[in-house]
């Protein structure tokens, strides 16, 4: 028996690695897999081992590639590649989530009216795009149709199509496809065109409607026949609630004579299409088509104690040829028997686990009995490099061979160690993004900033190790982002007037840092630059903090109000808060904490201020705070390229205001 599991795991032509099993057919297994190039699920049939070795399944196989390659419908499967070598022969093929409509059918036996309706003409399209291309399927089934979970239809396995302009000696016109569903000239042997996937189409929708086939027996050869010469039941009499419409549709599909069917995929889609949007619709034959039926009656009554000939010859001639070859086989039996002196049996040897090395060549060399006939390897974290993990045949079965011509081939699968990888070359890329893309490798990142004068901040200047070595799954790799120089080249910009939001941006831009700001009470608007410590045009290194002096607005330092006879002392004392520099905390905690907004006492006689009490400052106004909101918002410190050593880090404090104002409004209380 097969092993089809042995492809789960391998590469094929260093592109489509095969993930695993979908299903196994009559021809051909077809897998999941990754197309490593395009980065995308694709399905891959593999040709099955016993198929390979036969010119009729290979003409078949290519077949089905060439025909689908003509075509380009949503309604068909895509193929994206073709490889027949002498080994593997294999297609590449879109890759469908869905069950095949035969499965759908067995689930729900019977299908509703839309359903029908709508599946036929998303397979009237396809086979309509097909008849243009000169391609017939001849093998239309529910088997051959995938259905996806949005409800879309795909029409897949061309195997057998008739091509163009094709070799008759490729693919015969008198293919026979599957005999429930065969058209009565496919029966008969007879030539066929597009409407034989009219008929084909027409047994499917009395299959989806009535939830039975029309014709059905205990063999395919009495199913044959019934094709060729019986008329099925009404589909309405199997199921009433069928509309008139849609089974004179089925019918006329199924007509026995070509020239009385549907004359073509468009005039089958546009009665479909009139039915979907009058599902009570009737059709009536047009004076053309009763002149033809009339004439086929005519026709077929004469020819009906000859229908049968070509049938009964097609089968007595299909058993002829097969007790023809199974003659000649007991027949070379016989006659080798008498010849097998010299020939002597073996039982092949283990070489699993084996290490594949030069000695071992050499006695494969010096083998009577053994030759290597094929070597792959193959990457394996649990075999050291060069060991020998699979061989075919396996240990233990027995050949027969004659001693010197070296007929037992061996085919041997070898351990490549564990996959390695070519490091790529990460310089001048944005670390962020060369980080990602080596975790997805399986790589462990490490991040260490350097100055460089070339290399823009946030990029990659170099790694460990360089670009080119071999690495594996877990190792590190060193990412050198670069500071910028160390010297510094930067010219720091003109920042008055601009307002502490527009301010941090052109830090960010210009990749300097905050330093500390000082809010003072000003005319100008709460939240202006007034000052800052570097000039502007300034030659300074990358990450250099700028202190700032900033507006805080008319009112800002205003504490309580005092009575009339401390008038003159208060007035000095808030002149004197005005012009005292306020230093904030650091900068993290302006752009996610604002300022409280100061309380005014308004009943100044209840609570007096002593002269001798020392000016206290309050924090900014509402402006000033609102400004910093904005600042917090609009820029994100976590989403600055600026070296983040170089940002202050003091935030364990969540109030701006400075020491003191709150203590000074609890002891006047």
């Amino acid at each position: 028996m097969e092993n089809y599991e042995k492809y789960v795991g391998q590469i094929f032509d260093n592109r489509y690695k095969i993930e695993n099993l979908i299903g196994v057919g009559g021809m051909a297994v077809v897998y999941k897999a990754i197309d490593m190039l395009m980065r995308r699920v694709v399905a891959v049939k593999i040709l099955k081992d016993d198929m390979a070795a036969e010119e009729p399944s290979v003409k078949r196989f290519i077949n089905e590639s060439k025909a689908v390659a003509m075509l380009s419908h949503p309604n068909i499967v895509n193929i994206y590649d073709v490889s027949v070598r002498d080994n593997v022969k294999y297609i590449v093929m879109e890759y469908i989530e869905g069950i095949t409509l035969k499965s759908y059918i067995t689930r729900r036996q019977v299908l509703s009216f839309k359903e029908v309706v709508g599946y036929t003409i998303q397979i009237l399209k396809a086979l309509e795009h097909a008849h243009q291309k000169g391609i017939v399927h001849r093998d239309i089934k529910p088997q051959n149709i995938m259905l996806l979970k949005n409800g879309v239809i795909k029409v897949m396995d061309f195997g057998i199509a008739k091509l163009p302009n094709a070799d008759n000696a490729t693919m015969s016109n008198k293919a026979i496809g599957t005999v429930y569903y065969i058209s009565p000239e496919q029966a008969s042997g007879e030539e066929i065109d597009a409407r034989s996937d009219i008929y084909s189409l027409g047994v499917m929708m009395y299959e989806m409607a009535t939830g039975s086939l029309p014709f059905d027996a205990e063999s395919p050869v009495s199913v044959a026949l019934m094709q060729v010469n019986e008329s099925p039941s009404a589909p309405r009499e199997v199921n009433s609630h069928i509309p008139r419409g849609l089974e004179q549709v089925i019918m006329k599909a199924m007509e026995k004579d070509p020239d009385l069917r549907y004359q073509s995929a468009t005039q089958m889609l546009s009665h479909l299409v009139k039915l979907r949007e009058n599902p009570n619709i009737i059709f009536k034959p047009s004076p053309a088509e009763k002149v033809r039926r009339f004439f086929s009656s005519k026709f077929r009554k004469k020819k009906t104690g000859r229908s049968m000939f070509p049938m009964i010859m097609g089968v007595f001639t299909s058993f002829l040829i097969v007790f023809t070859i199974a003659g000649l086989y007991i027949f070379n039996s016989i006659f080798n028997s008498s010849s097998q002196e010299g020939y002597e049996t073996i039982s092949v040897e283990n070489f699993v686990n084996s290490v594949y090395s030069d000695e071992l060549k050499e006695w494969f060399e010096k083998s009577d009995y053994y030759t290597v006939s094929d070597v792959e390897y193959r990457y394996s974290s649990s075999s050291p490099l060069g060991t020998i993990i699979e061989q075919s045949p396996s240990e233990g079965v027995r050949k027969k061979v004659l001693r010197g011509k070296k007929e037992c081939k061996i085919k041997l699968v070898v351990s490549g160690g564990e996959q390695q990888l070519t490091l790529g070359d990460f310089s001048v890329r944005d670390y962020r993004l060369a980080a990602s893309e080596l975790r997805s490798l399986g790589l462990v990142c490490d991040v260490q900033r350097v100055f460089d004068e070339t290399v823009e901040i946030g990029y990659v200047v170099s790694t460990a190790p360089e670009s080119g070595s071999l690495v594996k799954s877990g190792d590190t790799v060193v990412l050198f982002v670069s500071r910028g120089p160390e010297g510094g080249d930067i010219s720091v910009p003109d920042f008055t007037g601009m307002t502490e939001a527009d301010t941090l941006a052109l830090l960010i831009g210009t990749n300097l840092s905050v330093g500390r700001a000082t809010y003072v009470r000003s005319d100008q608007e709460a939240g202006t630059v007034i000052s800052q410590s570097i000039l502007p045009a300034t030659k300074v290194a990358a990450g250099t903090s700028v202190d700032f002096t900033v507006s805080g607005g008319p009112k800002y330092g205003k504490g309580a109000i005092n009575d009339s006879d401390d008038s003159s002392e208060s007035d000095s004392d808030e002149s004197s808060s005005a012009n005292t520099p306020i230093t904030l905390p650091d900068i993290d905690e302006i752009t996610t904490e604002p300022p409280e907004t100061p309380k005014i006492d308004e009943n100044p006689t209840e609570k007096p201020t002593s002269a001798t009490e020392e000016p206290k400052t309050e924090p900014p106004t509402e402006e000033s705070s609102s400004n910093a909101e904005e600042s917090s918002e609009e820029v994100a410190p976590s989403e600055a390229p600026t070296d983040t050593e170089d940002i202050p880090a003091d935030t364990e404090s969540g109030e701006s205001a400075p020491e003191g104002g709150e203590e000074e409004e609890s002891e006047n209380d």
